[in-house]
């Protein structure tokens, strides 16, 4: 939901986040894969995933994606309704401070603060702080992204165990980045 929420709020086309964001997300997700192994026990990663079987219908499928939906079209309109707000506020403030405001998405769903805070009259530098800051935060713990709600669920992790890895990570990741996006 949250890239789908930037384009739409961006007026931008499809490939509006590869063109501009790809070089700060993908080397992360390859560093992070090659070190996943390391923080997972081997044999029991692999019994959860022999053991786990979808029990979900066609028709359970098609009811969740139509939630997921009507969920990204209100956090669209929502943003819409803080417009007034973003453009008297939020473009004043420098791009560390609209960084690291951005770690509440740990706790709150990364989409809806994506909904309520991109706005067309953000510049490229407010939006990577902005939207690096949303998807580092949003995977320390369960609650900051649907995926991790839907993979917490499904592979019956809990809230202690994900962050326990989650937070030092997510902190790590951010301090990393912070660095980066003032420098650059």
């Amino acid at each position: 939901p949250l890239s789908t929420i930037i384009v739409s709020k961006m007026r931008q086309d499809f490939w509006y986040m590869a063109r501009n964001f790809a070089y700060l997300i993908i080397p992360p997700i390859f560093c992070l894969g090659l070190f996943a192994p390391w923080f997972q026990n081997r044999q029991s990663a692999q019994a959860d995933i022999v053991s786990w079987k979808s029990e979900d219908s066609v028709k359970t499928v098609i009811l969740r994606g139509a939630k997921v939906y009507l969920f990204v079209m209100a956090l669209i309109f929502l943003g819409s309704g803080f417009k007034p707000l973003i453009e008297h506020y939020l473009i004043q403030l420098p791009n560390g401070v609209l960084f690291w405001m951005n770690i509440t998405s740990a706790v709150l769903d990364n989409a809806t603060l994506a909904a309520a805070e991109v706005n067309p009259a953000l510049s490229l530098t407010q939006m990577k702080s902005i939207l690096m800051a949303l998807l580092i935060s949003g995977g320390m713990l369960i609650p900051g992204n649907i995926p991790n709600i839907i993979a917490a669920n499904k592979l019956k992790i809990k809230s202690r165990d994900w962050a326990k890895l989650g937070l030092p990570l997510g902190f790590a990741m951010l301090m990393v980045y912070f660095i980066i996006l003032e420098v650059l």
